[in-house]
């Protein structure tokens, strides 16, 4: 299966608030894996393992290999992290089984290149990124790492879609979203667009000045 990565856990004998708690004292996260047509399976983890995860970034597409002494390993997704509302600090962990074969739906990140070689961008055009995520349904063989945009033949203006991104191959849109839904554009240069307005401006109330009764002509 691709993209795994190995993190080491723990089994813990009780589910529960009094458990979890307790899990919590010993300075480990208490996690739970569940799907896969099996019953869940309660765990702990070292926070900074999540935490590590959680800073590399593009952990929501990642299959792991969850490693637990003296069982299978077992293939899933990190589906969400609760964090303390003060100290940030992972408190709970879900992880879902994954198994080939069966499509997934997974929220896959956007990775932009080729900024510095972008005609409108060495014009003075901005980046504008609409979307830094994108849904998709996927085989947990093939979650990509990530899509690519390629910034490189890019005037200002221009658009780049989902038709235009590298890494789509065997993944599909979820949701009905469309295949040509924008993913980042090239703006003006701020300093344009407001002498373009300003300019604007002035032309408008010259024209409202000159439509006045009495008006003089030039």
């Amino acid at each position: 299966m691709a993209n795994l990565t190995t993190l080491a856990v723990s089994t813990r004998a009780k589910a529960g608030k009094g458990a979890a708690r307790a899990t919590r004292r010993e300075g480990l996260v208490p996690a739970v894996i569940y799907g896969g047509k099996e019953e869940p399976s309660i765990i702990a983890l070292d926070p900074r393992v999540i935490m590590k995860e959680l800073h590399r970034g593009g952990w929501s597409s990642r299959v792991y290999n969850l490693a637990v002494e003296g069982a299978e390993p077992v293939a899933a997704l990190i589906r969400d992290v609760q964090l303390h509302p003060v100290s940030d600090a992972p408190i709970h962990v879900d992880f879902q089984r994954v198994t080939a074969g069966t499509k997934i739906h997974v929220e896959v990140s956007i990775a932009f290149v080729g900024e510095e070689k972008s005609p409108g961008i060495k014009r003075g055009g901005v980046l504008n990124v609409v979307r830094h995520y994108m849904d998709v349904q996927a085989d947990p063989a093939n979650i990509p790492e990530h899509f690519t945009a390629d910034l490189s033949g890019l005037e200002i203006h221009d658009n780049v879609r989902w038709t235009d991104l590298k890494g789509t191959e065997g993944v599909v849109l979820t949701g009905g979203q469309n295949t040509d839904v924008v993913i980042a554009s090239i703006a003006a240069p701020t300093v344009d667009a407001e002498m373009e307005a300003e300019a604007a401006a002035k032309a408008a109330a010259a024209a409202e000045a000159a439509a006045k009764p009495g008006a003089k002509k030039k």
